[in-house]
């Protein structure tokens, strides 16, 4: 009886891996992600890959013919979502709500992934990146920053000739920039003099 039920474990452990279609291609996505957040973009292999998810390389190439194809897909699939702008009473709150929301995901497993990507890649190959980026991250950013302000314009708090276009960029070029250029992470009390010293003062009346 014992010998049976050593006999059946593994073949158990078999089958429990013999994955197919979304389940098998989440594990994929995930181990890429995982490849990503620890040995980067230059470390990231299909071979790695198809370790971490348990699964062949040839599970890998049918469904990714190439590492770009597969990161895309795995970054598309993990990135945090900030679909709501935190409605905290004043805009200075809601802006600094937002830039923690930011810097979590950030500082998320996807986040990490998407900064190796922007780190390591050569302009080449970061231009298959560039709409993800784009569309993923930073325009869903802005919206929520100009939610925030077009709330403060209505409650009084904020001038109402403000350039949009421009003070929405300033939080996210700032967080981008520290990060890429940079290296240096944001702590709660860089994010609270970006928005006491910059963007505050961007959105005051001006006094004559």
């Amino acid at each position: 009886m014992v010998s049976s039920r050593r006999t059946a474990a593994p073949a158990q452990a078999a089958s429990a891996l013999r994955r197919r279609g979304p389940v098998l291609e989440r594990a994929i996505l995930e181990a890429a992600l995982d490849q990503l957040s620890t040995v980067g973009w230059n470390g990231l292999t299909m071979e790695g890959v198809a370790a971490g998810a348990q699964t062949g390389k040839a599970a890998v190439y049918r469904r990714w013919p190439s590492k770009e194809d597969l990161v895309v897909d795995a970054l598309q699939s993990g990135l945090p979502v900030l679909d709501s702008a935190p409605e905290c009473g004043n805009v200075r709150e809601d802006l600094l709500e937002l830039c923690r929301r930011m810097r979590a995901a950030m500082y998320s497993r996807p986040g990490f992934a998407l900064r190796s990507v922007l780190h390591e890649c050569d302009t080449v190959t970061a231009e298959r990146f560039h709409g993800l980026i784009t569309e993923g991250v930073i325009e869903p950013t802005v919206e929520l920053i100009k939610e925030v302000l077009h709330r403060g314009i209505e409650r009084g708090e904020v001038r109402p000739d403000i350039d949009e276009g421009l003070v929405g960029d300033v939080i996210p070029a700032l967080m981008m920039y520290r990060s890429k250029v940079c290296g240096s992470e944001w702590e709660d009390g860089d994010l609270v003099e970006m928005i006491d010293h910059v963007m505050v003062p961007l959105l005051r009346h001006h006094t004559h």
